[in-house]
């Protein structure tokens, strides 16, 4: 991702411009998703624990639309249960990453000197380690929980933040408009919420889009190979497990979570801004 230079500064600060019409198939893509993992089991009020062994692999039908899995277990309620979680799993990693590294961003070159330097080495010891690896490594030491996922997701995603933030903010500071308010006497709260935030507002927005595609990525690739979230948990990776070996006689079962997860991957990409510089 490129770096922000001056250049940019007066066109990131200008109006909102009017969607594509990729950017509205992708909102329309992630509004669905959205609200079927949010209202969805409030809606299709079904136990997706509850088993029903005689219902072995049943087909679609009007009463279930997705079928039983091999355990009689409602498939469409499982499926909506297991959205939202990999879904606010994955927002609530982001935002826990972006408040902090956003704030270590800003912070770092306003102070300078040697708390930038800390900063900086600590941020590039995290970065030394791989982000899935990191995960793997908490995931560890609780297999299946929640808050390891969590914490690790987080961990992992904050350095982005910090980086593009500081990065923007060593030549937003030293702006005319940054230099004129501070001679007038405006304090910091002022400069970051008039100057600082606009600006970066545009980066932060695409690094929480791909930081979410990414932790429902990765979140769906540990449970599919069995060290995250662990059945019987509804969740997209663990589904896809738990439906693999059934892929010759039900192959809509093992389809719908990957749909899910696809359609999720491709709402966020296609809500990327058309001139935007990776």
């Amino acid at each position: 991702m490129s770096i922000l230079s001056s250049s940019s500064l007066p066109e990131m600060q200008a109006g909102p411009r009017r969607w594509s019409s990729a950017q509205r198939t992708g909102a329309v893509l992630l509004g669905a998703i959205a609200v079927m993992a949010l209202l969805g089991p409030w809606l299709f009020a079904v136990d997706p624990a509850r088993q029903q062994l005689d219902l072995f692999l049943q087909p679609p039908s009007l009463a279930e639309p997705l079928g039983y899995d091999p355990l009689g277990r409602s498939m469409l309620a499982r499926l909506l249960y297991g959205s939202r979680l990999s879904l606010s799993l994955a927002l609530l990693s982001v935002l826990s990453a972006a408040v902090p590294g956003t704030l270590a961003g800003i912070l770092a070159p306003w102070c300078g000197g040697w708390t930038e330097r800390v900063m900086a080495a600590l941020a590039d010891a995290v970065l030394a380690l791989p982000g899935l690896l990191l995960v793997l490594l908490l995931a560890a030491f609780a297999p299946g929980g929640f808050w390891p996922l969590y914490i690790g997701l987080a961990l992992a995603l904050w350095v982005e933040y910090f980086r593009v933030v500081r990065a923007a903010c060593h030549i937003l500071l030293a702006s005319p408009q940054v230099e004129a308010s501070r001679l007038l006497g405006f304090g910091a709260l002022y400069i970051v919420r008039r100057h600082l935030l606009p600006a970066l507002l545009p980066r932060l927005l695409t690094l929480m889009r791909f930081g979410l595609a990414g932790s429902v990525l990765a979140m769906s690739a540990l449970g599919f190979v069995g060290v995250g979230l662990q059945p019987p948990t509804p969740e997209l990776g663990v589904m896809m497990i738990e439906l693999l070996p059934y892929y010759r006689e039900a192959p809509w079962l093992v389809g719908a979570p990957v749909l899910v997860l696809l359609s999720t991957l491709l709402g966020l990409q296609l809500l990327a801004p058309a001139q935007e510089v990776t």
